[in-house]
């Protein structure tokens, strides 16, 4: 069973996504509207998980040929693992890259909404960044090895911060 590791943020993050959305974006040319860093790592400051999670923005309609693309360069469909609007891909073999969550989303779908709203609200709130490292510590102390009481712990917060974004409060995070 893995543990889970909340560490301090790693400046050197950012350029590990910019690895994996050169990979991405030479792949599926013009079919990605946008590849977006997401999750607790594209937040400068905050306490993360070492993953590095990324959405895959793209038209509807589109998503067999953009699994297609991802089929060819090593990514394998896994289905949207009980969060409506958001398609999760698996890898084998890419030593080259970070450790990453890759999800395919639709342009307009409710969870790409909660993911960037997150991360741009944690970008501006040096407050509730800290409170919410503060709770991904807590919770991977408290539950090291439980990964759905680790994200249920984390729930409270993050729909005080939906809240104050005037979002839908439904919730579900792999983040």
């Amino acid at each position: 069973m893995r543990k889970i590791t909340v560490v301090p943020h790693n400046p050197e993050w950012a350029g590990e996504f910019e690895r994996i959305k050169s990979e991405l974006t030479r792949a599926l040319g013009g079919l990605a509207l946008a590849v977006e860093h997401v999750g607790s790592t594209s937040v400068t400051g905050l306490y993360a998980k070492p993953v590095i999670d990324i959405d895959i923005v793209i038209d509807n309609n589109t998503f067999q040929a953009v699994e297609s693309r991802l089929n060819g360069i090593g990514y394998s469909h896994i289905g949207d693992l009980g969060i409506h609007g958001r398609e999760a891909f698996g890898y084998e073999n890419k030593p080259h890259l970070m450790e990453h969550h890759l999800y395919v989303c639709e342009k307009d779908a409710d969870e790409l909404t909660r993911h960037l709203a997150l991360r741009d609200f944690l970008r501006v709130s040096e407050e509730y960044r800290d409170k919410y490292s503060r709770v991904k510590l807590e919770m991977a102390e408290k539950f090291p090895h439980n990964i759905d009481a680790y994200i249920d712990g984390k729930q409270p917060l993050i729909l005080e911060i939906y809240a104050k974004r005037g979002l839908d409060i439904t919730y579900k995070d792999s983040c």
